[in-house]
């Protein structure tokens, strides 16, 4: 039995829910959303909260109760906070800065790299060696802050690179003499 599935998602004041089939649409203050759920699984509104329920006891719709639920909860929480992702840069020389929809970033290559912010997307930078990514997409967020995060992922050593915000890196001894 999922223990996530099990629990219906409330909707909150000021976001509105609409149930259609296997599809799920949202509306709240931040934006609107929707997602569409497997044939495994079955959706339902009452009393102002949505419910996911299996439609067999197999492996696979067991599966998908647990993340369709997980899916419509992320949903809601988006349309109404949305999400945020914190990155660090550790480096001498190492800097980040937002330039219109641009995301210019110095990361000791012999080039900048010019990073498109994507539509739906907010990126700001309150200090050169910090960057913050926002948006009501979770999925989103996270797979723009991981590409970020890319370019010179923290190295074992110095610690040099970009990470997330709380991130421990597992530091190595240097060679003796």
């Amino acid at each position: 039995m999922s223990r996530v599935g099990k629990k219906p998602v409330p909707v909150p004041a000021g976001v509105t829910a609409s149930v259609s089939g296997q599809k799920v649409q949202v509306k709240g203050a931040k934006g609107e959303l929707s997602f569409s759920a497997p044939e495994e699984v079955v959706l339902a509104m009452d009393n102002g909260s949505i419910t996911v329920t299996p439609k067999g006891q197999d492996n696979r719709s067991r599966a998908m109760w647990g993340m369709s639920r997980a899916q419509v909860a992320n949903l809601i929480v988006g349309v109404s906070k949305g999400f945020e992702k914190k990155l660090e840069i550790t480096g001498v020389g190492y800097k980040a800065a937002v330039q219109g929809k641009i995301l210019k970033l110095s990361l000791g290559y012999s080039h900048d790299i010019d990073y498109e912010i994507p539509a739906g997307i907010a990126i700001a930078t309150p200090k050169p060696t910090e960057i913050i990514v926002t948006g009501i997409d979770k999925q989103k967020v996270g797979q723009i802050a991981a590409e970020i995060r890319e370019y010179r992922g923290p190295e074992p050593y110095k610690g040099k690179g970009v990470k997330y915000a709380g991130e421990f890196i597992f530091r190595k001894e240097g060679k003796k003499k």
